[in-house]
């Protein structure tokens, strides 16, 4: 049998032997023993008389019974201690198990932790995001829109070519201006010069 203590496993022989050498004779039990012994060496080289004989025999038998019951007493605390140790040795195991699930329930957590905080900052990026989106108007609203430009661009569109047409008109128009102002010229040009001509001739006409 070994009995665990903080110091490390210690065996009954070496707790006797101890004992042993402290006490001498030894105590309680051990002592018992070596008085039982010693009387019986006595009793057997003592020639005294049957009564002092039957007196030490009767002695020795009370010894012995003490001796008997406190072998009992001894029996039942070993048995009691070895339950002890049965016991000790399963909570032992227990508690090794429940460090051990312990040990896996942390590390579990800290899965949880890490997962929570991925989750926690994907809610945050599509906090963010829908805040984003909030700000822009939906897509109804936008193909609205979208249709409200493209009306305005085909009426500008019309308004261009419209522009561009009377542009075109007045360029012709201004060309034919400015082909009668150049013909005008040319005739106001051409009837200057008869009307030189006609005065030339007039004077010669009178001195024949």
């Amino acid at each position: 049998m070994r009995l665990r203590t903080d110091m490390g496993a210690v065996t009954d022989d070496e707790v006797i032997r101890k004992r042993l050498l402290i006490d001498g004779d030894g105590a309680g039990d051990d002592r018992r023993i070596n008085v039982l012994l010693k009387s019986f060496t006595k009793w057997c080289n003592s020639p005294g008389t049957p009564e002092e004989g039957f007196t030490q025999y009767q002695r020795m038998l009370g010894i012995l019974a003490q001796c008997e019951s406190s072998m009992g007493k001894t029996l039942m605390v070993y048995d009691m201690n070895l339950r002890e140790m049965e016991n000790y040795e399963k909570i032992y195991t227990n508690i090794e198990q429940n460090i051990t699930s312990a040990h896996e329930k942390i590390a579990e957590c800290k899965k949880e932790i890490q997962r929570a905080k991925r989750i926690r900052k994907n809610r945050q990026e599509y906090d963010a995001l829908a805040k984003v989106i909030q700000q822009h108007p939906d897509r109804h609203e936008t193909l609205k829109q979208l249709e409200a430009l493209d009306k305005e661009l085909m009426q500008l569109s019309h308004i261009k070519e419209n522009v561009d047409a009377k542009l075109e008109l007045r360029k012709k128009q201004f060309h034919v201006l400015l082909s009668t102002i150049q013909e005008l010229q040319q005739t106001l040009e051409n009837d200057e010069k008869s009307d030189n001509d006609d005065s030339q001739e007039s004077p010669a006409e009178n001195g024949e």
